[in-house]
């Protein structure tokens, strides 16, 4: 550029480009999409301003873009397995066998504890609340529950799992990043997960002793259509089997969800055979519509394909867009070197590395950016003031991976809604735990005893 950009012109920019979006998605609960686009093409205007060249700009939206290719690759096949997987059964399978392990009240703090335990297996967040997580969402309002309050279990439940989980994308790269032994990252990350579960399963015991408006009547009648309307059968759960090998073997998402796909598409086959690949192609690009004439199993059963992530997907292009240009015109750089200067203790330097990471999700709204950026920029830090990598990496998980799903345009935040149908702003007061880990990272950090490194 001609013009260097100042830090009182970044914090301006940002500070405006804040304001539109969130008075326009919380103020005027207006498409995240418009306001995002109104604040690319201001960014674009600002750079022009400054005397950016359009191949900067061309070079910055394409450079944010790139890191979202394959989660939005990963979206679109797990709009498919959505898809599938309601048609085969397995998803209606894993209610009726639900309904038959858990009870109403304690159902909130179960599914808290058994998607952190899936989380845990698969190590990954997506999958956790693209399969189970929809199956215990439809449980959640037979019962009575709030929508909101069950998303909020099953998301804080899943990020708890991706969060300690050796298979986890952000558990490797918030580790690799900080230069630690990935399973020393998850010992010390759970110095936060422990007291986080402790207080967000006594949250979900409390909030689950609401009153629940169902009766057993409503179950009975919601198990009897499902089982005259699909098959359950314990060879639908094969697909699910699937998940948990390939995370055990270490396979990538991609290929994981292909194998899913196909064996789901196979089990179809065997109790459907004489559906046409015309069918089968139909249900995977629009998804599954439900006909079974009882009105709360159709609204929750008609879902997936992959169209139905058109809508994240269009969100998560413009997002890593605007991310993609305050990246490339130093606007976020020049934010993080100078918080460097206020960052002489521990306790700072943790609530400053938590604070960026933060900062950087709602600006960018990518989860890798969240801890790439910050630990880049504060790993000589914690060096120069001898504090272990270890918390590094500890820190950019709590306040980089597990604040993603809060964002409403972060990509976390965009699958979550897609996917299970409750906007971020609804589920975000429950999704406790991703919002009591940074917190309980950075109060150890001012009043924990730590060892400093060598």
């Amino acid at each position: 550029m001609k013009k260097d950009i100042t830090l009182k012109e970044s914090i301006f920019l940002l500070v405006i480009l804040l304001t539109i979006i969130g008075i326009s998605i919380i103020g005027l609960d207006l498409p995240p999409q418009i306001p995002i686009l109104i604040s690319v093409g201001i960014v674009i205007l600002f750079a022009k301003i400054k005397g950016a060249s359009w191949d900067t700009v061309h070079k910055g939206i394409q450079n944010g873009i790139i890191p979202g290719l394959i989660p939005i690759i990963i979206f679109m096949l797990i709009g498919v397995l959505i898809s599938v997987w309601i048609s085969a059964g397995t998803i209606p399978t894993i209610m009726i066998y639900g309904f038959k392990i858990l009870s109403a009240k304690f159902f909130l703090p179960s599914i808290f504890v058994i998607c952190a335990i899936v989380g845990i297996l698969v190590g990954s967040s997506f999958t956790t609340i693209s399969t189970i997580g929809i199956a215990f969402l439809g449980m959640g309002h037979i019962m009575g529950f709030n929508l909101a309050m069950t998303a909020g279990a099953i998301v804080s439940g899943a990020y708890l799992g991706n969060n300690i989980s050796p298979l986890s994308d952000t558990a490797n790269l918030a580790s690799a990043i900080a230069e630690v032994d990935l399973f020393e990252h998850i010992r010390n990350m759970m110095r936060t997960a422990i007291p986080s579960f402790v207080i967000s399963l006594i949250f979900f015991v409390l909030i689950g002793q609401t009153k629940v408006v169902s009766t057993g009547s409503n179950i009975n009648e919601l198990v009897d259509t499902l089982h005259s309307s699909f098959t359950i059968s314990i060879v639908t759960l094969i697909p699910v089997l699937v998940l948990f090998l390939c995370a055990w073997k270490k396979v990538p998402a991609i290929p994981t969800l292909l194998l899913s796909i196909i064996f789901t598409i196979g089990i179809h086959y065997i109790f459907y055979p004489h559906t046409s690949f015309a069918q089968i192609a139909n249900l995977m690009q629009d998804g599954f519509v439900s006909n079974t004439g009882v009105e709360s199993v159709d609204v929750l059963l008609t879902r997936g394909g992959m169209q139905s992530m058109m809508w994240s997907v269009s969100l998560i292009i413009l997002a890593l867009s605007l991310g993609g240009l305050l990246v490339e015109l130093k606007i976020i750089e020049t934010l993080i070197s100078k918080i460097l200067g206020f960052v002489s203790t521990k306790g700072k330097l943790i609530l400053m590395t938590g604070l960026s990471s933060i900062g950087i999700n709602v600006l960018l709204g990518e989860q890798y950016l969240s801890i790439i950026l910050p630990g880049k920029a504060f790993k000589s830090q914690f060096e120069a003031i001898k504090l272990n990598s270890k918390k590094l990496s500890g820190i950019l998980a709590d306040a980089g991976a597990a604040v993603n799903p809060l964002i409403p345009w972060g990509v976390s935040g965009v699958f979550i809604t897609g996917t299970l149908g409750v906007s971020t702003l609804e589920y975000l007061p429950f999704a406790i735990f991703c919002l009591v880990a940074p917190t309980m990272n950075v109060l150890l950090g001012f009043f924990g005893r730590e060892k400093k490194s060598t």
